[in-house]
């Protein structure tokens, strides 16, 4: 569509995890120097928590990325698994054959041996649980007694969860409080702070080819957070849509016009920036009307004068 139109080689606020558009956000980068740092130290449970749509996946493919040769991963993207389909997932990934025939309780006791296998091999087995929220209560339990396996020294399957708020509510009921307990580290994912939304544009731009001069004006980057408050997904989805606006218009550069047409366009937009967005969009109608009869009176006001 527009690509062409602004030099770029890719279109730069796609909403897919691509970990080239990863922006190094202050909370972003903590968590994931927190998730780098246990995982090392082989602790056992890690909860990432996050409102919709401020990047937990895309972190989760950067916490991939980041990982050495040293670990064995198992990412689960759709955790709406039963017990059995999680160990057999499990088993798969770090190397055992499925087989239907085998009962469950053998099959936990292959993956120990195996587990065990790995830890002598120096090899460290990570879960990662993306919209972990999701996960039966079943399963949830099959998780917890699958970390129960360790040794003497370390814990031979750590786990990361991934979800939404709504994962907090569903730890803190009665009967899973023995995982609860054993989570070791617990971060919340911010948003992006205001100050930093030029740079996140900018970013996001720049991974995509773009090298002209700033896209977006300053007033246009203000209504932006005003819309998006700061989450990345509404900020890339209204981002999108203001640069096919100005596209439509041949402009070169991204204004307040074509970020009130994005945000009108966009029904989860916050309810103070569509405030702002609806004021805008009527009062330029009459400000222009304004200003062409300003222009039209003013050959005859000048010809009195004189």
């Amino acid at each position: 569509m527009y690509r062409q139109h602004f030099g770029l080689r890719e279109h730069p606020f796609s909403l897919t995890p691509d970990t080239q558009f990863y922006f190094n956000n202050q909370s972003h980068r903590e968590v994931l120097s927190t998730l780098l740092l246990a995982l090392r130290h082989s602790e056992g449970f890690i909860k990432i928590v996050g409102e919709v749509g401020t990047g937990k996946t895309l972190l989760s493919r950067k916490l991939l990325a980041s990982l050495g040769d040293t670990f064995i991963t198992a990412y689960i993207p759709n955790p709406y698994l039963t017990p059995d389909e999680l160990k057999w997932f499990l088993a798969e990934e770090i190397g055992i054959a499925y087989s239907p025939d085998v009962p469950s309780y053998q099959l936990l006791k292959d993956i120990n041996l195996r587990l065990v296998e790995l830890a002598q091999q120096k090899r460290q087995v990570v879960l990662i649980v993306d919209e972990a929220q999701a996960m039966p209560r079943e399963t949830i339990e099959a998780l917890r007694l699958l970390t129960n396996l360790e040794t003497e020294k370390s814990k031979l399957l750590q786990v990361v969860l991934f979800g939404q708020p709504e994962l907090d509510e569903l730890l803190d009921r009665p009967d899973l409080r023995q995982l609860k307990q054993r989570i070791v580290f617990s971060e919340y994912l911010q948003t992006i702070p205001q100050k930093s939304l030029p740079d996140y544009l900018a970013y996001r731009l720049a991974s995509a080819g773009y090298s002209r001069a700033s896209l977006f004006s300053n007033s246009a980057i203000k209504l932006l957070y005003k819309a998006s408050g700061g989450v990345p997904r509404l900020i890339n989805v209204i981002a999108h849509k203001a640069m096919l606006a100005a596209y439509g218009q041949a402009a070169e550069r991204v204004n307040r016009q074509h970020m009130v047409r994005a945000i009108m366009d966009t029904a989860e937009s916050r309810r103070f920036g569509r405030w702002l967005a609806r004021r805008d969009y009527w009062l330029w109608p009459m400000l222009a009307a304004g200003a062409a009869a300003a222009i039209a009176l003013a050959p005859g006001v000048l010809g009195g004068a004189t």
